[in-house]
Protein backbone atom coordinates (compact mmCIF):
# COMPACT_ATOMS: atom_id res chain seq x y z
CA UNK A 1 0.00 0.00 0.00
CA UNK A 2 2.44 2.73 1.29
CA UNK A 3 4.16 2.10 -2.64
CA UNK A 4 1.12 1.34 -4.62
CA UNK A 5 2.51 4.84 -6.78
CA UNK A 6 5.41 2.73 -8.19
CA UNK A 7 2.66 0.45 -10.34
CA UNK A 8 2.85 4.08 -12.20
CA UNK A 9 5.54 6.08 -11.51
CA UNK A 10 6.63 9.42 -11.06
CA UNK A 11 6.72 12.81 -12.40
CA UNK A 12 7.48 16.35 -12.39
CA UNK A 13 4.75 18.57 -13.27
CA UNK A 14 5.78 22.76 -14.42
CA UNK A 15 3.23 25.27 -14.63
CA UNK A 16 3.98 27.72 -17.08
CA UNK A 17 0.84 30.59 -16.19
CA UNK A 18 0.89 32.76 -18.87
CA UNK A 19 -0.07 33.37 -22.03
CA UNK A 20 -0.25 36.00 -25.19
CA UNK A 21 -4.16 36.05 -24.89
CA UNK A 22 -6.61 34.51 -23.03
CA UNK A 23 -8.82 32.04 -25.11
CA UNK A 24 -12.64 32.04 -24.21
CA UNK A 25 -12.95 28.29 -23.83
CA UNK A 26 -9.96 28.09 -21.35
CA UNK A 27 -10.47 27.31 -17.81
CA UNK A 28 -6.64 26.47 -17.10
CA UNK A 29 -4.66 28.42 -14.16
CA UNK A 30 -3.80 31.49 -17.27
CA UNK A 31 -2.77 34.97 -17.49
CA UNK A 32 -1.71 37.71 -19.50
CA UNK A 33 1.20 40.03 -18.79
CA UNK A 34 3.58 42.05 -20.42
CA UNK A 35 6.57 41.71 -18.58
CA UNK A 36 7.78 38.99 -17.30
CA UNK A 37 11.15 38.31 -15.57
CA UNK A 38 12.20 34.63 -16.27
CA UNK A 39 15.74 34.60 -14.29
CA UNK A 40 13.28 35.22 -11.14
CA UNK A 41 10.94 32.77 -12.69
CA UNK A 42 14.02 30.18 -13.18
CA UNK A 43 15.11 30.75 -9.30
CA UNK A 44 11.62 29.73 -7.69
CA UNK A 45 11.48 26.67 -9.50
CA UNK A 46 15.27 25.69 -8.45
CA UNK A 47 13.59 26.57 -4.88
CA UNK A 48 10.39 24.21 -5.74
CA UNK A 49 12.09 21.31 -7.16
CA UNK A 50 14.79 21.31 -4.13
CA UNK A 51 12.00 21.73 -1.45
CA UNK A 52 10.19 18.72 -3.17
CA UNK A 53 13.51 16.42 -3.98
CA UNK A 54 14.00 16.51 -0.52
CA UNK A 55 10.96 14.71 0.18
CA UNK A 56 11.40 12.52 -2.15
CA UNK A 57 15.13 11.22 -2.25
CA UNK A 58 16.20 8.52 -4.55
CA UNK A 59 13.04 8.46 -6.75
CA UNK A 60 13.51 7.46 -10.83
CA UNK A 61 11.85 10.63 -12.50
CA UNK A 62 9.53 9.39 -15.46
CA UNK A 63 8.62 12.55 -16.61
CA UNK A 64 9.19 15.99 -16.86
CA UNK A 65 5.69 18.43 -18.24
CA UNK A 66 5.84 21.78 -19.07
CA UNK A 67 2.06 22.85 -19.04
CA UNK A 68 0.14 25.88 -19.08
CA UNK A 69 -0.71 28.60 -19.87
CA UNK A 70 1.57 28.95 -22.87
CA UNK A 71 4.96 27.19 -21.94
CA UNK A 72 6.56 27.90 -25.57
CA UNK A 73 6.91 31.43 -23.75
CA UNK A 74 9.55 30.48 -21.61
CA UNK A 75 13.14 30.63 -23.08
CA UNK A 76 14.92 27.81 -23.44
CA UNK A 77 17.84 29.05 -20.92
CA UNK A 78 14.42 28.71 -18.57
CA UNK A 79 13.78 25.18 -19.62
CA UNK A 80 17.22 23.95 -19.45
CA UNK A 81 17.55 25.41 -15.89
CA UNK A 82 14.59 23.68 -14.85
CA UNK A 83 16.10 20.20 -16.62
CA UNK A 84 19.21 20.68 -14.98
CA UNK A 85 17.77 21.01 -11.29
CA UNK A 86 15.78 18.39 -11.77
CA UNK A 87 18.94 16.38 -13.23
CA UNK A 88 20.64 17.29 -9.98
CA UNK A 89 17.92 16.21 -7.84
CA UNK A 90 16.98 12.76 -9.20
CA UNK A 91 18.01 10.11 -10.90
CA UNK A 92 16.52 9.91 -14.83
CA UNK A 93 14.87 7.09 -15.94
CA UNK A 94 16.57 5.85 -18.85
CA UNK A 95 13.90 6.91 -21.54
CA UNK A 96 12.71 10.17 -19.31
CA UNK A 97 9.83 11.88 -21.44
CA UNK A 98 10.34 15.46 -21.30
CA UNK A 99 7.52 17.35 -22.89
CA UNK A 100 6.37 20.95 -23.63
CA UNK A 101 3.11 22.51 -24.52
CA UNK A 102 3.63 25.15 -27.37
CA UNK A 103 1.33 27.58 -29.43
CA UNK A 104 2.13 26.77 -33.17
CA UNK A 105 2.92 30.61 -33.75
CA UNK A 106 6.39 31.42 -36.02
CA UNK A 107 8.00 33.49 -33.18
CA UNK A 108 7.62 30.29 -30.27
CA UNK A 109 8.57 27.87 -33.61
CA UNK A 110 11.76 29.81 -33.76
CA UNK A 111 12.38 28.27 -30.21
CA UNK A 112 11.85 24.76 -31.47
CA UNK A 113 15.51 24.17 -31.53
CA UNK A 114 16.20 25.86 -28.36
CA UNK A 115 14.25 23.75 -26.75
CA UNK A 116 15.58 20.08 -28.13
CA UNK A 117 18.99 21.39 -27.36
CA UNK A 118 17.52 22.17 -23.38
CA UNK A 119 16.60 18.76 -23.07
CA UNK A 120 13.20 18.66 -24.49
CA UNK A 121 12.22 15.46 -26.33
CA UNK A 122 8.56 15.61 -26.96
CA UNK A 123 6.53 18.88 -28.02
CA UNK A 124 2.72 19.10 -27.30
CA UNK A 125 1.17 21.20 -29.93
CA UNK A 126 -2.33 23.34 -29.26
CA UNK A 127 -3.59 23.83 -32.82
CA UNK A 128 -7.21 23.41 -31.76
CA UNK A 129 -8.47 23.58 -35.81
CA UNK A 130 -7.63 23.41 -39.04
CA UNK A 131 -10.07 26.31 -40.18
CA UNK A 132 -9.04 29.39 -40.39
CA UNK A 133 -12.38 30.99 -39.24
CA UNK A 134 -13.04 28.76 -36.13
CA UNK A 135 -9.28 29.26 -34.97
CA UNK A 136 -10.66 33.04 -34.49
CA UNK A 137 -14.54 31.74 -32.95
CA UNK A 138 -11.95 30.18 -30.11
CA UNK A 139 -9.43 33.49 -30.19
CA UNK A 140 -6.25 31.76 -31.12
CA UNK A 141 -3.88 33.88 -32.57
CA UNK A 142 -2.27 31.61 -35.37
CA UNK A 143 -3.56 30.71 -38.72
CA UNK A 144 -4.17 26.94 -40.32
CA UNK A 145 -0.93 27.65 -42.67
CA UNK A 146 1.24 28.94 -39.52
CA UNK A 147 0.18 25.50 -37.58
CA UNK A 148 1.21 23.23 -40.59
CA UNK A 149 4.48 25.71 -40.92
CA UNK A 150 5.27 25.11 -36.91
CA UNK A 151 4.51 21.77 -36.75
CA UNK A 152 7.13 21.23 -39.48
CA UNK A 153 9.41 22.93 -38.12
CA UNK A 154 8.72 21.00 -34.65
CA UNK A 155 9.16 17.66 -37.16
CA UNK A 156 12.56 18.52 -38.03
CA UNK A 157 13.50 19.36 -34.35
CA UNK A 158 11.96 16.40 -32.58
CA UNK A 159 11.08 12.42 -33.04
CA UNK A 160 7.88 12.85 -31.11
CA UNK A 161 5.53 15.73 -32.07
CA UNK A 162 1.78 15.79 -30.84
CA UNK A 163 -0.98 18.31 -31.51
CA UNK A 164 -4.26 19.10 -30.35
CA UNK A 165 -7.98 19.51 -31.78
CA UNK A 166 -11.16 20.73 -30.22
CA UNK A 167 -14.38 19.11 -32.29
CA UNK A 168 -17.90 19.48 -31.43
CA UNK A 169 -17.20 23.62 -32.36
CA UNK A 170 -20.23 25.78 -33.50
CA UNK A 171 -21.91 25.28 -36.22
CA UNK A 172 -19.44 22.19 -37.22
CA UNK A 173 -21.35 19.44 -39.07
CA UNK A 174 -20.59 15.69 -38.70
CA UNK A 175 -18.55 15.75 -42.70
CA UNK A 176 -17.29 18.83 -41.23
CA UNK A 177 -15.49 16.84 -38.58
CA UNK A 178 -14.43 13.62 -40.88
CA UNK A 179 -12.63 16.20 -43.20
CA UNK A 180 -10.79 18.32 -40.74
CA UNK A 181 -9.72 15.02 -38.96
CA UNK A 182 -8.89 13.51 -42.42
CA UNK A 183 -6.39 16.40 -42.59
CA UNK A 184 -4.80 16.20 -39.20
CA UNK A 185 -4.18 12.61 -39.75
CA UNK A 186 -2.14 13.41 -43.20
CA UNK A 187 0.32 15.25 -40.31
CA UNK A 188 -0.18 13.43 -37.24
CA UNK A 189 3.21 11.47 -36.74
CA UNK A 190 1.68 9.22 -33.91
CA UNK A 191 -0.28 11.07 -31.22
CA UNK A 192 -3.19 13.19 -31.24
CA UNK A 193 -5.14 14.51 -28.57
CA UNK A 194 -8.77 15.18 -29.30
CA UNK A 195 -11.39 17.05 -27.27
CA UNK A 196 -14.60 17.29 -27.07
CA UNK A 197 -15.66 21.49 -26.75
CA UNK A 198 -16.92 21.64 -23.56
CA UNK A 199 -18.63 25.00 -21.86
CA UNK A 200 -17.26 25.73 -18.68
CA UNK A 201 -17.84 28.17 -15.83
CA UNK A 202 -15.98 30.90 -15.41
CA UNK A 203 -14.71 31.37 -18.64
CA UNK A 204 -16.09 33.99 -21.35
CA UNK A 205 -17.79 31.13 -23.37
CA UNK A 206 -19.60 30.00 -20.51
CA UNK A 207 -20.51 33.81 -20.09
CA UNK A 208 -21.81 33.70 -23.22
CA UNK A 209 -23.54 30.37 -23.47
CA UNK A 210 -25.41 31.61 -19.92
CA UNK A 211 -26.58 34.99 -22.08
CA UNK A 212 -27.23 32.81 -24.65
CA UNK A 213 -25.13 34.32 -27.09
CA UNK A 214 -23.03 30.73 -27.95
CA UNK A 215 -25.53 29.27 -30.83
CA UNK A 216 -24.82 26.26 -32.80
CA UNK A 217 -23.61 23.69 -30.78
CA UNK A 218 -24.25 20.45 -31.67
CA UNK A 219 -26.80 18.13 -29.56
CA UNK A 220 -25.55 15.26 -27.54
CA UNK A 221 -26.73 12.88 -30.53
CA UNK A 222 -24.15 14.63 -32.60
CA UNK A 223 -21.98 15.38 -30.17
CA UNK A 224 -21.82 11.20 -29.81
CA UNK A 225 -21.80 10.89 -33.30
CA UNK A 226 -18.58 12.89 -34.12
CA UNK A 227 -16.84 11.16 -30.68
CA UNK A 228 -17.65 7.36 -32.63
CA UNK A 229 -16.37 8.63 -35.74
CA UNK A 230 -13.41 10.05 -33.67
CA UNK A 231 -12.24 6.73 -32.66
CA UNK A 232 -12.97 4.86 -36.01
CA UNK A 233 -11.26 6.50 -38.22
CA UNK A 234 -8.31 6.55 -35.69
CA UNK A 235 -8.06 3.53 -35.36
CA UNK A 236 -8.47 2.87 -39.14
CA UNK A 237 -5.17 5.04 -39.15
CA UNK A 238 -3.27 2.99 -37.12
CA UNK A 239 -3.78 5.29 -34.10
CA UNK A 240 -6.43 3.81 -31.37
CA UNK A 241 -7.72 5.84 -28.94
CA UNK A 242 -6.00 4.62 -25.21
CA UNK A 243 -7.88 7.06 -23.41
CA UNK A 244 -10.85 8.62 -23.85
CA UNK A 245 -9.94 11.82 -25.78
CA UNK A 246 -6.14 10.61 -26.48
CA UNK A 247 -5.24 8.54 -29.42
CA UNK A 248 -0.98 7.12 -30.05
CA UNK A 249 0.30 4.54 -32.30
CA UNK A 250 1.12 1.44 -29.90
CA UNK A 251 4.45 2.80 -27.69
CA UNK A 252 3.71 6.45 -28.74
CA UNK A 253 1.38 6.88 -25.70
CA UNK A 254 2.51 10.09 -23.31
CA UNK A 255 4.18 8.62 -20.71
CA UNK A 256 3.70 11.73 -18.77
CA UNK A 257 -0.34 11.65 -18.76
CA UNK A 258 0.30 7.53 -18.27
CA UNK A 259 1.48 8.70 -14.54
CA UNK A 260 -1.43 10.34 -14.24
CA UNK A 261 -4.37 8.12 -15.65
CA UNK A 262 -2.47 4.64 -13.78
CA UNK A 263 -2.36 7.31 -10.71
CA UNK A 264 1.17 7.40 -10.15
CA UNK A 265 2.89 10.36 -7.85
CA UNK A 266 3.91 13.26 -9.37
CA UNK A 267 5.17 16.96 -7.92
CA UNK A 268 3.35 19.47 -9.16
CA UNK A 269 5.30 22.66 -9.26
CA UNK A 270 4.02 26.33 -10.16
CA UNK A 271 0.84 28.65 -9.66
CA UNK A 272 -2.09 26.65 -9.49
CA UNK A 273 -0.19 23.60 -9.39
CA UNK A 274 -1.46 20.27 -8.13
CA UNK A 275 0.11 17.00 -6.90
CA UNK A 276 0.08 13.80 -5.72
CA UNK A 277 2.82 12.31 -3.60
CA UNK A 278 3.05 9.71 -1.37
CA UNK A 279 5.43 10.96 1.75
CA UNK A 280 5.85 8.25 4.60
CA UNK A 281 3.70 5.73 3.65
CA UNK A 282 0.22 8.49 3.45
CA UNK A 283 -0.47 9.91 0.16
CA UNK A 284 -1.07 13.72 -0.45
CA UNK A 285 -3.07 16.02 -2.39
CA UNK A 286 -1.02 19.52 -3.10
CA UNK A 287 -1.79 22.60 -4.64
CA UNK A 288 -0.13 25.73 -5.04
CA UNK A 289 -0.99 29.29 -4.63
CA UNK A 290 -2.66 30.25 -8.06
CA UNK A 291 -1.72 34.10 -8.39
CA UNK A 292 1.41 34.21 -10.09
CA UNK A 293 2.66 37.10 -7.69
CA UNK A 294 1.59 35.09 -4.46
CA UNK A 295 3.12 31.90 -5.63
CA UNK A 296 6.43 33.60 -6.28
CA UNK A 297 6.48 35.26 -2.97
CA UNK A 298 5.25 31.81 -1.18
CA UNK A 299 8.26 30.55 -2.94
CA UNK A 300 10.77 33.07 -1.28
CA UNK A 301 8.94 32.42 1.82
CA UNK A 302 10.22 28.59 1.56
CA UNK A 303 7.15 26.84 -0.19
CA UNK A 304 4.85 27.94 -3.02
CA UNK A 305 2.40 24.89 -1.58
CA UNK A 306 -0.90 26.06 -0.07
CA UNK A 307 -2.55 23.13 0.36
CA UNK A 308 -1.20 19.45 1.31
CA UNK A 309 -4.43 17.37 2.49
CA UNK A 310 -3.88 13.54 3.32
CA UNK A 311 -5.87 10.66 0.71
CA UNK A 312 -8.18 8.39 2.64
CA UNK A 313 -7.46 4.89 1.26
CA UNK A 314 -11.21 5.17 0.04
CA UNK A 315 -10.46 8.12 -1.59
CA UNK A 316 -7.68 6.30 -3.02
CA UNK A 317 -9.16 3.97 -4.62
CA UNK A 318 -12.07 6.13 -6.35
CA UNK A 319 -9.31 8.57 -7.35
CA UNK A 320 -7.67 5.22 -9.39
CA UNK A 321 -10.93 4.00 -10.37
CA UNK A 322 -11.75 7.50 -12.08
CA UNK A 323 -8.66 7.74 -13.81
CA UNK A 324 -8.17 3.68 -14.45
CA UNK A 325 -11.30 3.84 -16.65
CA UNK A 326 -10.72 6.39 -18.94
CA UNK A 327 -7.50 4.25 -20.23
CA UNK A 328 -8.51 1.28 -22.74
CA UNK A 329 -6.00 -0.73 -20.69
CA UNK A 330 -8.41 -0.32 -17.43
CA UNK A 331 -9.16 -0.76 -13.84
CA UNK A 332 -6.83 -3.53 -12.26
CA UNK A 333 -9.19 -4.82 -10.02
CA UNK A 334 -6.59 -6.38 -7.41
CA UNK A 335 -5.05 -2.97 -7.19
CA UNK A 336 -8.48 -1.38 -6.34
CA UNK A 337 -9.48 -3.86 -3.59
CA UNK A 338 -5.47 -3.16 -2.13
CA UNK A 339 -6.57 0.65 -1.94
CA UNK A 340 -10.10 -0.10 -0.45
CA UNK A 341 -10.14 -2.99 1.06
CA UNK A 342 -13.71 -3.99 -0.64
CA UNK A 343 -14.79 -5.13 -3.55
CA UNK A 344 -16.89 -3.35 -6.30
CA UNK A 345 -20.71 -3.20 -5.89
CA UNK A 346 -21.14 -7.21 -7.26
CA UNK A 347 -24.60 -6.26 -8.35
CA UNK A 348 -24.23 -2.69 -10.23
CA UNK A 349 -20.74 -4.87 -11.86
CA UNK A 350 -23.23 -7.38 -13.31
CA UNK A 351 -25.82 -4.50 -14.37
CA UNK A 352 -23.23 -2.85 -16.60
CA UNK A 353 -21.85 -5.99 -17.55
CA UNK A 354 -25.35 -6.91 -18.88
CA UNK A 355 -26.11 -3.41 -20.24
CA UNK A 356 -22.74 -3.69 -22.98
CA UNK A 357 -21.26 -0.62 -20.74
CA UNK A 358 -17.86 -2.79 -19.56
CA UNK A 359 -16.10 -5.55 -20.05
CA UNK A 360 -14.84 -7.71 -17.18
CA UNK A 361 -12.11 -10.44 -17.54
CA UNK A 362 -11.91 -10.92 -13.93
CA UNK A 363 -8.57 -9.66 -13.28
CA UNK A 364 -9.34 -6.17 -15.23
CA UNK A 365 -12.63 -3.83 -15.67
CA UNK A 366 -12.76 -1.63 -18.96
CA UNK A 367 -14.89 0.73 -20.42
CA UNK A 368 -16.50 -0.53 -23.90
CA UNK A 369 -17.33 2.29 -26.67
CA UNK A 370 -20.68 2.28 -25.64
CA UNK A 371 -19.73 2.77 -22.58
CA UNK A 372 -17.00 5.60 -22.79
CA UNK A 373 -19.77 7.79 -24.32
CA UNK A 374 -21.36 7.73 -20.95
CA UNK A 375 -18.41 7.38 -18.95
CA UNK A 376 -19.23 9.87 -16.28
CA UNK A 377 -21.97 7.62 -15.34
CA UNK A 378 -20.28 4.02 -15.72
CA UNK A 379 -17.87 5.38 -12.87
CA UNK A 380 -21.06 6.97 -11.07
CA UNK A 381 -22.52 3.57 -11.11
CA UNK A 382 -19.50 1.61 -9.97
CA UNK A 383 -18.89 4.09 -7.34
CA UNK A 384 -22.57 3.60 -5.94
CA UNK A 385 -22.82 1.64 -2.75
Amino acid sequence: MAEDWRNAGFALYVHWPFCQAKCPYCDFNSHVTRQIDQSRWAAAYLCEIGRVAAETPGRVLNSIFFGGGTPSLMQPDTVATVIEAARAHWPFANDIEISLEANPSSVEAGRFAGYRDAGVNRISMGIQALNDADLRRLGRLHTVAEARAAFDIARSCFDRVSFDLIYARQEQSLQDWQNELGQALTMAIDHLSLYQLSIEDGTAFGDRYKAGGLRGLPTDDLSADMYQLTQDICADHGLPAYEVSNHARPGAESRHNLIYWRYGDYAGIGPGAHGRLTLGGQRFATESYRMPGAWLEAVNSGSGENLRNAISRQDQAEEYLMMGLRLRSGLDIDRYHELSRQELNPARRHSLIELGMINDSGSHITVSDRGMIVLNSVIAELLSV
